[in-house]
């Protein structure tokens, strides 16, 4: 009963965070079973000393990295392009509206659905450290205190690449043609 009370509370925010670091919907169910297996499994090893919702991103980060670490050398694919299912049908979407959140704000969609897949581009430009950082902070919210022991860093780190994320994330999106204009509402981007 406990265990299914921390499913649902969790579930779609540990999702969503595993999904846009991997970038495969597919890779991160995947990875979101394997890591309520290792919750079970693990959870005499929990010390009430830091949060649950710390202890369950750093079991998906860990979850993720090792499995980024074996698929190193895999090809990988255009973010872009639909998906071929058997018969070359181009008929499932493409990963990058995977990552779109379905609710906008009615009057921010039509914005939203022009800046949301630009962004998407640039954060998967990103160093991994910066784009982790950014993903734990700007999407799931998490503060820095908690990201920096997600990731093993120190804050001031965490703190580092998250500016480094942001600028970056500025340079790539004025190369694809966003103003300051478009980007100025934090909230259009990321819900």
């Amino acid at each position: 009963m406990a265990f299914e009370v921390l499913v649902r509370r969790h579930r779609t925010p540990v999702f969503n965070y595993i999904l846009r670091f991997t970038g495969d919907r597919a890779r991160a169910e995947d990875l979101l079973q394997e890591m309520w297996l290792k919750v079970v499994r693990c959870a005499q090893d929990y010390e009430p000393r830091a949060r649950f919702t710390t202890w369950l991103y750093t079991l998906a980060r860990n979850l993720c990295v090792d499995r980024a670490r074996r698929e190193k050398l895999r090809q990988t694919e255009s973010l872009d392009a639909p998906r071929q299912i058997l018969g070359g049908a181009t008929d499932t979407p493409a990963p990058v509206e995977l990552l779109v959140d379905p609710s906008p704000a009615p009057e921010r969609a039509a914005h939203n659905s022009r800046v949301r897949s630009l962004l998407e581009e640039a954060l998967l430009s990103l160093p991994e450290e910066q784009r982790e950082v950014f993903i734990l902070r700007e999407y799931s919210g998490i503060p820095f205190r908690e990201i920096a022991e997600v990731a093993g860093i120190s804050e001031n780190t965490a703190k580092s690449r998250m500016r480094y994320a942001l600028e970056g994330l500025r340079r790539c999106l004025k190369q694809l043609g966003v103003d300051g204009d478009l980007a100025e509402d934090e909230r259009t981007v990321t819900g």
